[in-house]
């Protein structure tokens, strides 16, 4: 079949069970709309009924995670690249066609339509495999820190109710010894039963640092309640198994931080990145995920643009000059390059230096440090560019 016009835009509404989609001519009218489930089979047959309806046919979907991985890869297989039209521009376009109802059908066509009129959409890149295996490790790192984060404020409440001394005597988050002592001891009558000697030998058998300090803390919290709580036993067993998964959960939390270090180092430009201050391995496996190809970007505004930390201005009648953070940008860059920024003024050098000039200058906490990773962004691309770590000093011009 010879395809009778020039181009065509397709709109796919991405879903985990099945896609939608819609195909539009240079006018808007509808020239195919179906549903394809997320299957291969479905998929490839659906794109050569797409294929065949003009000569060239662009691709816009509203999803690029994981609901549209086997989509996407499918079409860079087949040489075909497609764009991002966010779920926000989806909604608002929406308004802008005849129908109230919301249906899978309409907002294929309606991302169809929208990436026919605009032409600025991001191109999706699908993501080599390198990129891919640290996008699985460092998104089921971030659930783990979520489950650990869930699972201690639950011990710390069920801990509130029948033992609040001990619950205010260690830094559950960051005391593995007082997780440690909770797995065998958690009310005040077992604590003083064991005794101070007995409790430092049981600690320092499990290897808890400075037992004898986490035993005598725990005593005299002991010491402080002689009330028996109603439900003491029942929360006991609850502190026990939570306080056993979240020491659980740290280990493999550990193992899986391990992983992510050894594949973020395979890359080939891992070491510039970690050269940074303030980007370690979990941090620089985080910034090639989210920044995809770093060689994508033609300057280092370009890659600031991404991570919104460059600020676009929002002017109304007479008033002029109003800059504020764009709202299409990566959260996660912006994240992986505002948490590096805090981290680095934390030790003497330029990093600090800089923070502090911005403080000077009148700038608050936030954006002192805003502006800090605006320059590190700047600082980075160089590296990059130029193929060279991180020093404290410039490198010195070399003379002919």
């Amino acid at each position: 079949m010879t395809p009778t016009r020039a181009r065509a835009w397709a709109g796919v509404d991405a879903g985990k069970g099945h896609h939608w989609a819609a195909v539009v001519d240079d006018t808007g009218a509808t020239l195919w709309s179906k549903k394809i489930d997320n299957d291969e089979t479905a998929i490839l047959t659906a794109l050569g009924e797409i294929l065949a309806l003009a000569e060239e046919v662009s691709f816009a979907v509203d999803i690029s995670g994981t609901a549209s991985a086997l989509l996407l890869a499918l079409l860079a297989a087949h040489g075909i690249s497609a764009v991002y039209v966010p779920g926000r521009t989806v909604n608002r376009m929406s308004g802008a066609y005849r129908g109230e109802g919301k249906t899978d059908a309409k907002d294929a066509y309606v991302i169809a339509e929208t990436s026919r009129h605009r032409n600025d959409f991001a191109t999706i890149d699908v993501p080599a495999q390198l990129a891919a295996d640290l996008a699985l490790l460092t998104a089921h790192r971030t659930d783990l820190v979520a489950d650990r984060v869930r699972m201690l404020n639950r011990l710390r409440d069920v801990l509130t109710g029948v033992f609040p001394a001990l619950e205010r005597a260690f830094d559950y988050s960051a005391h593995k010894g007082g997780l440690i002592l909770l797995t065998g001891y958690q009310t005040p009558a077992a604590i003083r039963r064991r005794g101070h000697t007995r409790l430092t030998a049981w600690l320092a058998k499990r290897h808890v640092r400075s037992a004898e300090t986490v035993a005598a803390t725990a005593i005299a919290a002991a010491a402080a309640q002689q009330t028996t709580l109603p439900g003491e036993a029942v929360a006991a067993q609850i502190v026990a198994e939570l306080a056993k998964a979240i020491l659980d959960l740290d280990n493999r939390i550990t193992r899986l931080e391990t992983q992510i270090r050894d594949t973020f180092r395979s890359h080939p430009q891992a070491e510039i990145i970690e050269s940074m201050p303030g980007i370690g391995p979990i941090l620089g496996a985080e910034l090639v995920v989210a920044a995809g190809d770093l060689a994508s970007y033609t300057d280092a505004g370009h890659l600031a643009s991404a991570a919104g930390l460059v600020p676009v201005p929002r002017d109304s009648g007479r008033r002029t000059g109003n800059l504020h953070r764009p709202k299409r940008y990566s959260r996660r860059l912006c994240r992986v390059f505002y948490l590096s920024a805090q981290t680095s003024i934390i030790r003497d050098g330029p990093n600090r230096d800089f923070y502090l000039k911005k403080r000077s200058e009148g700038c608050k906490h936030v954006q002192a440090v805003i502006a800090l990773a605006r320059r590190r962004v700047t600082v980075l691309w160089a590296l990059l560019r130029d193929e060279r770590v991180f020093t404290p000093a410039p490198p010195v011009a070399l003379t002919a």
